[in-house]
């Protein structure tokens, strides 16, 4: 029974079940038993499946999902994306999950009767049943930082987290900082785990101490990054630097520190993550990591529509160079506190 001309009745026969519920499976519904889809999607996937009406052709789009969108973060990415698009003469469709991890199953049915060209999701992973829903459509996916370890045969594009981590503490400790103070992201999210990684690195190759009351989990916004480094600049023994694992949760460290009376750079130095553009906004202008995240979400672009169009890439999984820009936020730590 070839590819060609297999049909939905011979799909539906050969998993023992009734038409209809192959075109459940089709369209993503979620009123099949896990087993059945299971089997349907295999057997779509192995005899290649298609359907042939001029309605299911892949539409000349792909789909970008944000776990959470917001922010300049976002737009960065959006705006990468969008240029290679516009370029490529195709439209994009933006979802966002509603701050959970992984898209609801309407959004795995929308993708299903809509037929992009690719879906590139950012904070957001699949789980290994919608995968094999779109897989079995043959409309590819690629994460653009992936909350967890989604496995080497998953496209992923990401920048060296732990590297920048890394980095923006030895810039700390080069200034004469001892108490250094970190802001990571949520514990589920592999970029904020790898920052903070690069961090706690660091300060054992200065041949500091790892204290776990100076490491706490924001949310890598400015609400985070506020009610941490309250609670950090209100120790006792405060940091003198705090590194946030993220732009915007350094605003909410500029924040705080205001609001206790504190000068940055002369009382506190801070810095940031990501580079994004309000970095050279605020004052003073902030010491960060730039994160290419233009260049990311382009690559990203480029690998979802190669994928799509059967092109085989020269790689699966990328990881971008990060880098300093040392601005105002960060200088040597007061003589006294």
């Amino acid at each position: 029974m070839t590819a060609e001309r297999v049909t939905i009745a011979e799909i539906a026969g050969m998993a023992g079940v009734s038409v209809p519920t192959v075109s459940k499976v089709l369209n993503g519904r979620s009123d099949v038993a896990e087993a059945t889809r299971a089997r349907v999607e295999q057997l779509i996937q192995d005899h290649g499946y298609r359907r042939r009406s001029a309605g299911t052709t892949s539409s000349q789009m792909i789909d970008l999902v944000f776990s959470q969108f917001g922010g300049e973060w976002a737009i960065e990415l959006i705006g990468g994306v969008k240029e290679v698009a516009r370029a490529e003469g195709v439209e994009l469709v933006l979802s966002e999950c509603g701050g959970d991890w992984r898209p609801r199953q309407e959004w795995i049915e929308s993708v299903l009767n809509r037929r992009p060209l690719g879906a590139i999701l950012v904070f957001s992973d699949l789980g290994a049943d919608q995968r094999a829903q779109l897989e079995a459509r043959r409309i590819p996916i690629v994460v653009v930082d992936p909350v967890g370890d989604v496995g080497a045969d998953v496209p992923a594009i990401g920048s060296a987290n732990w590297n920048g981590g890394r980095m923006a503490t030895q810039h700390l400790t080069g200034l004469g900082h001892r108490r250094i103070a970190v802001i990571g992201g949520p514990v589920e999210v592999l970029c904020s785990r790898q920052r903070v990684d690069g961090y706690t690195d660091a300060l054992r190759s200065a041949g500091l101490t790892v204290d776990p009351e100076l490491i706490r989990v924001g949310d890598f916004a400015v609400t985070g990054g506020y009610r941490e480094a309250l609670a950090l600049l209100r120790l006792p023994d405060r940091p003198t630097a705090i590194f946030a694992g993220s732009d915007m949760q350094a605003l909410g460290v500029y924040q705080a520190a205001r609001e206790l009376g504190l000068e940055i750079p002369r009382d506190l130095s801070v810095v940031g993550y990501d580079d994004l553009p309000v970095a050279q906004w605020v004052g003073p202008t902030l010491t960060t990591v730039h994160q290419p995240l233009r260049q990311m979400a382009e690559l990203a672009t480029r690998l979802v529509l190669d994928l799509a169009r059967g092109t085989t890439p020269a790689a699966l999984r990328l990881d971008l160079a990060v880098d300093m820009r040392i601005r105002a936020s960060s200088g040597p730590p007061p003589l006294t506190k």
